[in-house]
């Protein structure tokens, strides 16, 4: 098994900022911001981690950071200013949700969330642990959503799939149509838009 690597702690007053979200073809953009007390040995970018570790490192975030905040962006926000500015919108609001102002800010990417004093960093989220977490906490929340929106919408394999486009998801898209989680201005959302 390979091993995390090691990634870079800049200290408590230092907030950490990524989201999880952009490309699903339905469901909400979910950001969030994270202080970390000490280093978390063992965090890496979200997209290399299993499920599970996932989970296990949510809850360790959750415990052991010294504040963190989670926010989103709704489908009609996605729909209205594109998913660049409404993910940017979710990373502003995780920033306020924070119990405690950081002195210094890192961002996951080149963007700046609007009315903030930034540092972005490409490939922040494989680079500095409070990105590395912030990444965590807002795909196992944007994931836990999508089980939940299974529940009211189980024709379309939310559960599965978490909003993105798999084979399984286009095809409900053709039967069913978009329903009020889909994103307009998402081609195959537009498309199936058309046939109904």
């Amino acid at each position: 098994m390979k091993s995390a690597p090691i990634l870079e702690h800049y200290g408590p007053w230092c907030a950490g900022v990524d989201e999880a979200g952009r490309g699903p073809l339905a469901g909400p953009v979910v950001a969030a911001a994270v202080i970390l007390r000490v280093p978390l040995h063992g965090l890496d970018d979200s997209k290399k981690m299993t499920a599970a570790a996932r989970t296990y490192w949510a809850a360790r975030i959750r415990n052991e950071a010294l504040a963190w905040s989670v926010a989103r962006a709704a489908v009609w926000e996605i729909e209205r200013y594109n998913i660049l500015q409404a993910s940017l919108r979710a990373m502003a609001r995780a920033i306020v949700g924070l119990p405690r102002q950081p002195r210094r800010i890192l961002v996951d990417g080149n963007q700046s969330p609007p009315g903030w004093q930034v540092e972005t960093l490409v490939g922040g989220d494989g680079r500095v642990d409070a990105i590395a977490a912030a990444g965590i906490l807002a795909k196992v929340t944007r994931d836990e959503e999508m089980q939940l929106l299974d529940r009211y919408y189980p024709q379309y394999g939310l559960a599965r799939h978490m909003g993105y486009g798999t084979a399984v998801h286009l095809q409900a898209l053709r039967r069913w149509g978009p329903c009020a989680l889909h994103r307009r201005g998402f081609g195959p959302v537009d498309q199936a838009w058309e046939t109904q």
